[in-house]
């Protein structure tokens, strides 16, 4: 993982070139306010950024790979050039080779290599790692794809034969990154109970990411009645679980505000050492 690494939990902040992202579409969508709001999140704890155009909140349309591409490099680019760690959260493959170009260091593929064939071998020639998420189905079906026998256990499975998948395309086993893919194909409680089992996941053996930031199950807890608490409401909910998943040996979590959980992680770092 090179230099990804800082002896604790990463904090991955997030920016959205989207007009329709759940939680903050359309703040970031002009790529100077988004290069800007890079550079702020690296200001305010942020150990690396990632960088994504296309939506895949549930429901959303994909939007084709030109106008994804129109939306990324520049701010990948720009942020590069200015020495932020970048990932590219993308589930094409043109787009990720482009960001490696412009000196993206991470592809964080939702899909886990699942939506495009050609994905593997971009990640396999490029030498970097590869962020593989449970995932099942695109934006708009993802929540018909809810059964489990067995969430944990089926989730694993299913990662499992993804990384068998890198490894058969040449991906070194040093450049994945498991994600268990809270939100995505899962119910709210389902989504508790892959957090409720963070262990298992990081016993895969490989880097662990978790991104909980804002999300639906959140705001379903803290509703006031039936009105579901707003997303930047959902920011001390954020920081439990970036405390919690660092506590369980993550990786990184990958949030929206990188200030509090970035403080979080340091405590949880702390407690963990010997001294």
């Amino acid at each position: 993982m090179g230099g990804l690494s800082a002896g604790r939990c990463l904090v991955m902040g997030v920016i959205n070139v989207t007009p329709d992202s759940f939680s903050d579409g359309g703040k970031w969508l002009d790529a100077k306010t988004a290069i800007a709001h890079g550079v702020d999140l690296v200001d305010g704890g942020a150990d690396l950024v990632d960088v994504g155009g296309e939506s895949t909140r549930p429901g959303a349309l994909r939007i084709d790979a030109a106008e994804e591409l129109r939306r990324v490099i520049p701010v990948v680019k720009a942020l590069a050039a200015q020495g932020v760690p970048i990932s590219v959260d993308t589930m094409r493959a043109t787009v990720a080779q482009q960001s490696l170009d412009a000196g993206a260091l991470i592809i964080n593929d939702v899909s886990g290599g699942r939506a495009d064939p050609d994905m593997f071998g971009v990640a396999a020639r490029s030498g970097k790692p590869l962020v593989l998420m449970h995932w099942r189905e695109h934006s708009r079906a993802m929540q018909n794809n809810t059964h489990y026998d067995d969430v944990v256990a089926d989730v694993i499975a299913e990662l499992r034969l993804q990384i068998e998948a890198a490894h058969e395309a040449g991906i070194a086993d040093d450049n994945l990154i498991v994600d268990p893919g809270l939100g995505f194909s899962k119910t709210g409680e389902q989504n508790w109970t892959v957090l409720r089992h963070l262990d298992a996941f990081a016993g895969l053996g490989y880097p662990l990411l978790v991104a909980a930031s804002r999300k639906r199950f959140l705001g379903e807890l803290l509703a006031d009645g039936e009105a579901f608490r707003p997303t930047d409401g959902r920011e001390a909910a954020t920081v439990a679980l970036s405390t919690i998943a660092a506590e369980h040996g993550a990786w990184c979590v990958r949030v929206h505000e990188p200030a509090a959980s970035a403080d979080a992680v340091r405590v949880v770092a702390r407690l963990r050492s010997e001294d």
